[in-house]
């Protein structure tokens, strides 16, 4: 079975790592019966966390999650997140952000479209300059308070945004965030510098996403070779222009790294997945598999430890503390990496 940790200080046990399903519905696969196999392979694999959002593939995804979760809604933790609109680009007034306004409404529609009356992890998807974070914390504490949400966390914050707003909670007697999803791969490993020991301090849960950034890290990109830019890839084609400095990087480090990971013994995949995870604050990492086989492949890597050895030599291949490419995430931290943390 795959190996469980704590949730930041929220008592809640979850798996190592957790399944995704953004790519499950209209933006990967749309076959609702294939994705429940999936789901139900994961659960019994000994995934325990699933994480999803109401804008993937426009509520599509929360839906396949209602019907694969018959009969077994009580064995995940289900994670879910709201702030973006859902039917983009039919963006309509009021129906984005994090005011009461919205938050309120995305919460009664997740939990519809979830076929449940509570959700485990409710995750505020992104910023909102916006709205004030008093606001925010004030309705999804309310929403704690009346048994619809579990725990809170957010998704795409800084460093300085997690301190503001557990300073708020304190001023204003409102329920803390319990927890951060932020990007983290072998190419974007901005976090480690100031988000990663912040939510360290405060005893925040991490959830990362994209261990394998997109592809970059399945070794199916290489030198030479034409980029298959098809589906949701589509959708961020600037991660595979050829023409930013940074894709270029990722080419040569991409040949390193297969050949470091095959004197390890192990896959570029597995390497990969087993950087992110090796990490002493990351609670969880989210796989994104669009099919059976990619999720077992991914799950084979649950046992690997990677050596010091090896760690420091991908640290000497790809620097810590810096986005290869800063495109690659919505945000930069700031790059002044605490290697020896991830190591501890």
């Amino acid at each position: 079975m795959i190996e469980q940790r704590i949730l930041g200080r929220t008592g809640i046990s979850v798996s190592k790592f957790a399944l995704g399903t953004m790519h499950l519905g209209t933006w990967g696969n749309p076959d609702h019966e294939d994705a429940a196999r999936l789901i139900n392979r994961a659960i019994d694999a000994g995934i325990n966390l699933i994480d999803t959002a109401d804008m993937y593939s426009n509520g599509e995804s929360e839906e396949i999650l209602a019907k694969a979760l018959r009969g077994r809604r009580d064995d995940v933790v289900l994670a879910t997140k709201g702030h973006f609109p859902v039917g983009y680009p039919e963006v309509r007034t009021n129906r984005h952000g994090n005011s009461r306004l919205w938050i309120t409404k995305a919460v009664e529609d997740s939990l519809r479209r979830l076929g449940t009356d509570y959700i485990d992890l409710y995750q505020i998807h992104r910023p909102d300059p916006n709205t004030d974070i008093d606001e925010t914390l004030s309705v999804l504490s309310d929403l704690v308070r009346a048994g619809k949400i579990m725990a809170i966390g957010s998704s795409g914050f800084s460093a300085e945004q997690l301190v503001e707003a557990r300073w708020v909670a304190q001023q204003r007697h409102h329920i803390y965030f319990s927890t951060e999803q932020s990007p983290y791969s072998l190419f974007v490993r901005g976090i480690e510098g100031h988000l990663l020991p912040t939510a360290q301090r405060y005893g925040l849960g991490v959830l990362t996403w994209s261990p394998l950034n997109s592809g970059w890290l399945t070794g199916r990109i290489r030198q030479g070779q034409t980029i298959d830019n098809q589906g949701f890839r589509r959708m961020i084609s600037h991660k595979f222009d050829l023409s930013l400095p940074g894709n270029q990087r990722k080419l040569d480090a991409v040949e390193s790294l297969i050949a470091l990971a095959d004197q390890a013994g192990s896959s570029l995949t597995h390497l990969a997945l087993a950087f992110v995870a090796n990490h002493p604050v990351v609670s969880s990492v989210i796989l994104g598999p669009r099919t059976i086989e990619q999720l077992d492949d991914q799950l084979a890597a649950a046992d690997l430890q990677l050596s010091a050895d090896v760690l420091d030599e991908i640290d000497r291949i790809v620097t810590p503390g810096i986005d290869l490419n800063p495109i690659d995430t919505d945000y930069q931290q700031p790059a002044l990496a605490d290697a020896a943390l991830r190591r501890r």
